[in-house]
């Protein structure tokens, strides 16, 4: 089936990584492209790498431009898509809405206003379809809620990287889930576009800088909801995120306690069986460790596991591209599920090297 879609914040990082992901779909055809600040451009101005749509002007991000498509794209920084979707459904559009923020990933309202501090815009289906469930098999679990689904919120990149890491041994009761250290390299992308001081080139380059830390950072209870949601039961994550010099990607290297009793082949086991059939998440041969450079341009999240016996904690490394598997191409594999196409329409496992 083809549809149309319009994305409102095309100018940003999210926004033009979903331009570049859908103008590779078979079935998509772009439909309006807003802004705020930068209404009134091209889009080349902002992306002159895609070529297909560099003249096209970006109109204000208002209903009136985004109704009458098929699908809505909400790439808007947090606390500005849960407004202009409450427009849209009281205007009684119809089109399927994906957020690319965070307004509406977080089921508890107590957490988003503690970490975001606003009133909470409401939960919509969660957009990474291999969440685990506890006690349910993959073939009930989030894709299931997927299915025809109207609106879907998009993972946090970050959030994406770490919960593919540790859910395996949360939902196989292989490790310890009061006891999570996720420690992340993050690619400068990932702090979009504005600009500020640390972001710029001359302290960048050449630094690694952590941010957000000491438990402040706001994918924290998003984290802990999913592995919730894996293990059924409560869950407690010390996250360190660490920008690096590089355009793309997430290293996220994640510890967990081990279980007294459990072995190293069991430890193993419970990642194999988790993505054995997954197209997008791969648990890699014995001995050989993810790196970012191996993900980037590719909607693939690449895993590996191994046991500290000296310090009884499993170790994971987890890489994504932060602006593929980490926000649009997971974006677009959850539309796919929710028109009903085959859910790798459209998306690629390779990567681009060097």
């Amino acid at each position: 089936m083809s549809f149309t879609v319009a994305v409102a914040g095309a100018s940003g990082y999210a926004g033009g990584e979903i331009l570049r992901v859908l103008l590779m779909h078979p079935e998509a055809s772009i439909g309006a492209l807003t802004a705020h600040a930068s209404a009134g451009t091209t889009l080349g101005t902002h992306h002159p790498h895609l070529r297909a749509l560099a003249d096209r002007i970006l109109e204000p991000t208002t209903p009136a431009a985004l109704t009458g498509h098929d699908v809505v794209v909400l790439a808007l920084p947090h606390g500005a898509s849960g407004a202009i979707a409450a427009e849209l459904e009281a205007a009684g559009d119809r089109a399927v809405l994906l957020d690319l923020g965070a307004d509406h990933r977080l089921t508890d309202a107590t957490e988003w206003e503690t970490f975001y501090g606003s009133a909470h815009a409401g939960t919509w289906p969660y957009g990474l379809p291999e969440l685990l469930h506890a006690g349910e098999s993959q073939a009930r679990g989030q894709r299931e809620v997927l299915a025809r689904a109207r609106r879907i919120a998009v993972p946090g990149c970050n959030v994406t990287a770490v919960t593919l890491g540790l859910q395996p041994g949360v939902a196989a009761g292989v490790i310890e889930p009061l006891d999570l250290v996720a420690v992340l390299a993050n690619g400068y992308s990932g702090a979009g576009k504005t600009l500020k001081p640390h972001l710029l080139a001359s302290e960048a380059l050449g630094a690694a800088q952590p941010y957000a830390v000491g438990g402040v950072h706001r994918h924290i209870p998003e984290i802990e909801q999913n592995l919730r949601r894996a293990g059924g039961g409560p869950v407690q994550v010390s996250f360190t995120p660490t920008l690096v010099p590089m355009a793309r990607g997430i290293l996220a290297t994640a510890t967990a306690r081990l279980v007294p009793g459990t072995t190293p082949s069991e430890v193993r086991e419970a990642w194999r069986s988790a993505y054995a059939d997954e197209p997008f998440v791969e648990l890699l041969p014995d001995g050989q460790w993810p790196s970012t450079a191996m993900t980037l341009g590719a909607n693939t999240a690449l895993v590996q596991v191994a046991v500290d016996e000296r310090a009884g904690r499993v170790v994971t490394v987890t890489a994504i591209d932060n602006l593929v598997k980490g926000t649009a191409g997971g974006a677009v594999q959850s539309l796919n599920l929710a028109l009903g196409l085959p859910e790798s329409t459209g998306l690629s496992v390779n990567g681009v090297a060097p």
